[in-house]
């Protein structure tokens, strides 16, 4: 399918088109994401409610296993905006417990990175449950950074080196296209 995009002289933005059911955005849609880790979903849905407690950026399940969500950020080096992915990654608990209490604190900015296994797919990257991460803070009421380091992988080159405006068109009209399979 070709892709679709123009531009709005009138608002001066990207409008898309979406190749797989023709809806017309007023701009390309460059955030997407998860509301829960992957790992949320290997707890049976009727235990759900007794065994994970979730807040907006925040998840534990059975006390022992700690995510968080941040932001994985995708440079698009020919346009103006950037491609993100709200993602979550594990957190260790000892730094589960650092974030909770650094959580309205403004140094929180100076903390060294926290390293997390990735708990999210990232659509159009292949596999990325598991690969290496860390999460950089950000000043309060901004969820972290999120770095991927795992080594060769598609997702940390691109994020690393960025991509052009077609490859960001080729990764939301994918994107686009499983959406709209799963209605």
């Amino acid at each position: 399918m070709k892709l679709f995009s123009f531009f709005n002289k009138k608002e001066k933005k990207v409008a898309y088109k979406c190749s797989c059911c023709g809806k017309v955005y007023d701009e390309l849609p460059l955030c997407f994401g998860s509301d829960y880790p992957n790992y949320y979903f290997s707890i049976p849905s009727d235990e759900r409610e007794t065994r994970i407690e979730l807040k907006e950026s925040l998840c534990v399940v059975d006390e022992k296993h700690f995510f968080h969500r941040g932001r994985l950020t995708i440079p698009i080096i020919d346009y103006n905006e950037n491609l993100i992915f709200n993602v979550w990654t594990s957190i260790s608990e000892d730094n589960f417990g650092k974030r909770m209490d650094l959580w309205e604190n403004p140094n929180r900015v100076n903390e060294e990175p926290y390293f997390g296994w990735l708990q999210t797919n990232v659509p159009t990257y292949g596999e990325t449950l598991n690969i290496k991460t860390i999460a950089i803070e950000q000043n309060v009421g901004l969820i972290p950074e999120i770095k991927s380091i795992e080594e060769g992988h598609l997702l940390t080159i691109e994020q690393e080196n960025g991509i052009t405006y077609k490859r960001a068109l080729e990764i939301v009209d994918e994107i686009m296209k499983y959406q709209h399979s799963l209605n």
